[in-house]
């Protein structure tokens, strides 16, 4: 399958406001159908993180996978809890759920994947992986990853089988050094779009009072100062 040139990518929040979200809180990942010919030409980019908050950077590297890597589908998978971050308590998963839907809301080949958030416990990307393998048999999967995680691929959990489901996709970081992968894994680096803000900034603007326009899409930023999830 070709991606659809013509349909919205990630990229693009300025409607937000009038937009409703597209997924539904008990969303599934989707089954394939069956091994084919379709399958085995499907390529799907699967973007794990605590999205804690979702902000435009995200959404940035989201439109450059797309582009980049030609991805018919990108899933945002957040984490329960990221074995990376053992003692850092993220915004409640419905919350992050939320904003994340709000985000991305009208886009066509970006969808929540709220498997890690339903499996609880700490969330580990060989159990997300297997169940993308299982549901897509035969598709092409890009597993994409922050530039600083890439050298310690092979400490995650189950490196060795981890290493045969997916390539990995650095996203790099404005002035950062080349990425390197350790023995088994595949990988590359994405070109565009490098956007040096992270979450963890935006909740400490949040928290100091500094204001987060055009850090964050405007239906993100209402939903945060609304419910107060950073103050």
């Amino acid at each position: 399958m070709s991606p659809r040139r013509n349909s919205p990518g990630c990229g693009a929040a300025a409607d937000l406001r009038r937009r409703q979200p597209r997924f539904a809180a008990n969303w599934a990942l989707p089954r394939s159908g069956g091994r084919g010919q379709h399958n085995e030409q499907m390529k799907l980019g699967i973007y794990g993180g605590s999205f804690d908050p979702v902000h435009l950077g995200h959404l940035l590297v989201a439109q450059a996978a797309l582009e980049e890597l030609a991805l018919d589908r990108l899933f945002f998978v957040p984490a329960a809890q990221s074995p990376f971050k053992p003692h850092h308590q993220p915004a409640a998963d419905a919350s992050r759920l939320q904003l994340l839907r709000l985000a991305l809301a009208g886009q066509t080949r970006c969808e929540v994947d709220d498997q890690e958030i339903r499996r609880g416990g700490i969330s580990y990307t060989v159990d997300t992986l297997r169940g993308y393998a299982a549901a897509f048999p035969g598709a092409e999967l890009f597993y994409l990853i922050g530039a600083d995680n890439a050298a310690k691929l092979g400490d995650w959990h189950e490196s060795a089988a981890l290493a045969g489901l997916a390539e990995f996709v650095v996203v790099p970081r404005p002035g950062g050094a080349p990425a390197v992968f350790p023995p088994l894994f595949r990988g590359r680096t994405l070109r565009g779009f490098p956007f040096g803000v992270s979450s963890s900034e935006i909740r400490r603007r949040l928290q100091a009072g500094l204001p987060i326009d055009h850090l964050v899409p405007p239906g993100v930023s209402d939903a945060i100062h609304s419910a107060k999830l950073y103050d």
